[in-house]
């Protein structure tokens, strides 16, 4: 856990101009800074950057945070990376990254450094080299590839030259070569006159980018014939396959725009598909599809399409997805399943039918529910008992690796239809965790009274101006519970919020930390980022005369119900004259406050 003094502390340095302005065209529009959001498709600028407050906001589509939250919507990173990431651009050192000594985390950091920067170069000389490589060039083309596409992918050519590197790398003995997987180099007992090699000869290059867009690692494909046909980098302290996706960076805001991802079996699946207009294609490299991939989709979108061959290896392709998704298929998450005829790729099926009928392939994709219980009864008699019995066997660790949730029961009566049973059976024979067709269903809880009136205003001025939560004192707490419908506990949650924050607070740190607290504040937060900046001293003033308005309230209410009652002793008459002589005297302080501005 990153402790919240650390996040305040990094938005305090951070410029979220900067920030944003790394993949947004701002321009200056009075106090603020405007752009085409990044999130949805507008031809006029309704996203806005305030440098005050630290935050943007789009009047379009609604969107708004602070610089962790657009990089986390931006990039599809997960919390903890994208504050990773911006500490690091400011040169500050997560705390959970502080277990190494000082000097030995400068020399990991300066060794990543030298890492990215090898393969930025080895990048541009690919690149370079495939502009005078007819034969790559020819073999593209073949392909209906075009320039353009070419250039967006970064694509290149490995010459056919065992030390084609040298001639960038001078110092070809480096071993960040090695090390980054650019370079082979032989140990002394294997002989032969050459000590070291390019990895990658006579290829055609396919750059793989991180989500920063940085090269981590490449694919190479050979021309002619030539085993293997596709050559990665092999696992370096930059690249993981299980954790990359070939395309990713390529594809983000195209994949916001079709409102889906499509996963697909290879390099030349995506750049071929982006060719003819399906963009928001990726591709897992040369392994299997693992939860670190599909977590990394389901940041970028809830609807994730994975396209196989309908052959066998397709088949084990998509069982090996499925299994990877379970743990992430919840009833707001849309995973689906498409299989080719085996004839087919995604390339060839387009050239020969048309974009518009893999469109339709796409749209009447299988859904997981199908496809795993396809799985399970394939192959089984369900006739018998034996045969039912093991499309259950089949089902058990599938339904057990999912979380619990609606689809998970929609599932479980399927299969429970299917083998002759009841979902309780099933559920209890599985030991599903938390099961749903055998529980007690529990009333709603009872959703928090949204703020109303006086209690919405002075949460509406704190979370503009966080450090005015000094000016609330214990009578003024107790005043808003008496009158609150929720006992003032959103009003408690803010202030005690506010408070942990200190006397540095402002509203993207808070925003920062109500968003981990949950989305009860949520409607504020949109509300004040889409407001041009308050004034301190007026929101000052008006957080008083809002916690004035507030006792006096308060003691109306109780003399209100002392006059009901009756003011028949003596000890009710002096009560009712003790609230009454309060009450003047908020009246009175109003007056002179009044005065004074």
């Amino acid at each position: 856990m990153i402790p919240q003094s650390f996040i305040q502390d990094l938005l305090n340095r951070l410029d979220i101009v900067e920030i944003v302005g790394r993949y947004v065209q701002l321009k200056k529009g009075g106090a603020n800074y405007m752009g085409l959001c990044p999130f949805h498709n507008e031809k006029s600028p309704s996203f806005t950057v305030s440098p005050t407050k630290q935050f943007y906001h789009c009047f379009g589509c609604g969107a708004h945070g602070t610089a962790i939250g657009f990089l986390i919507e931006y990039s599809g990173l997960g919390f903890v990376e994208a504050v990773k990431d911006l500490a690091q651009s400011v040169g500050m050192t997560v705390p959970e990254q502080d277990r190494l000594p000082p000097a030995q985390r400068a020399e990991a950091q300066a060794r990543s450094l030298a890492l990215s920067d090898v393969m930025s170069r080895a990048c541009d000389f690919y690149r370079q080299k495939l502009r005078g490589e007819q034969r790559a060039i020819a073999y593209l083309k073949g392909r209906g590839l075009t320039g353009e596409i070419a250039a967006k992918f970064g694509l290149g050519f490995a010459p056919d030259s065992w030390d084609g590197l040298r001639a960038v790398f001078p110092d070809y003995e480096a071993s960040e070569l090695v090390e980054s997987g650019l370079v082979i180099a032989k140990d002394e007992d294997e002989g032969g006159p050459r000590k070291r090699y390019d990895r990658f000869r006579d290829r055609i290059m396919f750059p793989i980018r991180n989500t920063k867009g940085q090269v981590i690692g490449f694919g190479g494909r050979v021309i002619d014939a030539g085993e293997p046909k596709y050559l990665n980098s092999p696992e370096t302290p930059l690249f993981q396959k299980g954790n990359e996706l070939y395309g990713l960076f390529e594809a983000r805001q195209a994949i916001r725009d079709a409102g889906y991802a499509l996963v697909t079996e290879g390099y030349m699946d995506v750049v071929a598909l982006a060719q003819l207009g399906f963009p928001q294609a990726v591709a897992t490299l040369g392994t299997a599809c693992t939860a670190t991939h599909v977590q990394k989709l389901l940041r970028q979108t809830d609807h994730v399409v994975f396209s196989f061959d309908g052959d066998a290896a397709g088949r084990r392709a998509a069982r090996r997805a499925l299994d990877a998704c379970l743990p992430f298929a919840t009833d707001n998450k849309i995973l689906k399943f498409l299989f080719l005829p085996p004839e087919h790729d995604p390339d060839s099926y387009i050239r020969e039918l048309g974009a518009q009928a893999f469109e339709k392939q796409v749209n009447d994709a299988m859904p997981l529910s199908q496809f795993l219980l396809n799985e399970v009864v394939a192959n089984e008699d369900l006739k018998t008992s034996e045969g039912r019995a093991r499309a259950q066997f089949n089902a058990k660790s599938l339904l057990q690796a999912m979380p619990p949730s609606a689809l998970r029961l929609q599932i479980v009566r399927s299969l429970a239809q299917l083998t002759q049973t009841t979902p309780a059976e099933i559920e209890a024979l599985f030991e599903l965790a938390q099961p749903v067709a055998r529980a007690r269903i529990a009333p709603p809880r009872a959703k928090r009274s949204p703020p109303m009136g006086l209690e919405r205003q002075m949460m509406r001025i704190l979370v503009a101006h966080p450090t005015l939560v000094a000016e609330l004192d214990e009578a003024a707490m107790t005043a808003a519970a008496h009158l609150a419908p929720d006992n003032a506990s959103m009003l408690i949650q803010l202030t005690d919020a506010c408070k942990a924050l200190g006397p540095q607070a402002n509203f993207a740190a808070l925003a920062e930390q109500l968003r981990v607290l949950g989305t009860d504040f949520e409607p504020l937060i949109a509300e004040i980022a889409a407001e041009p900046e308050s004034d301190p001293e007026a929101a000052r003033a008006e957080l008083a005369g809002a916690v004035r308005q507030t006792k006096i309230q308060v003691l109306k209410a109780e003399m209100d119900q002392l006059v009901t009652t009756g003011l028949q002793t003596e000890e009710a008459r002096a009560r009712y004259r003790e609230l009454a002589q309060q009450q003047e005297q908020l009246r009175r302080q109003a007056e002179v406050e009044s005065t004074l501005r």
